[in-house]
């Protein structure tokens, strides 16, 4: 039941800014503790980030490290998820996921996006 629409994907030139937003939608919008998670072509799913439905508490997994900052807008109730300084390497689809607020693993996480892609051009 829980709705989520991920946004922003495309081609993008390496070295350059993004954002990613995550849209709960729905009847009763989700305000729980959100993810944003990747996946890498031939790689397995990891997490990112992740953030407290109250925005004061944020997790950044190694791969979210440094160049990666999530965020929550409660006027609106949107995540987004910012990378400054893409690299190739950061070519994946992400996944904005609902999940408890300790979860680490994708299947620690109930709700999933459709998915984003990616693509970082070298």
């Amino acid at each position: 039941q829980v709705q989520l629409v991920e946004s922003g994907g495309g081609v993008v030139q390496a070295g350059g800014p993004l954002r990613l937003p995550c849209a709960p939608a729905g009847r009763t919008p989700y305000t729980g503790t959100l993810g944003w998670l990747r996946q890498a072509r031939g790689k397995e799913r990891e997490l990112v980030a992740r953030i407290s439905g109250s925005g004061a508490i944020t997790y950044y997994a190694d791969s979210g490290k440094d160049r990666f900052t999530i965020s929550r807008d409660n006027a609106t109730n949107t995540v987004y998820l910012r990378i400054v300084g893409l690299k190739p390497e950061d070519t994946a689809v992400y996944y904005c996921a609902a999940g408890h607020l300790f979860a680490t693993m994708p299947q620690q996480f109930t709700s999933w996006g459709q998915g984003t892609q990616v693509t970082v051009s070298s």
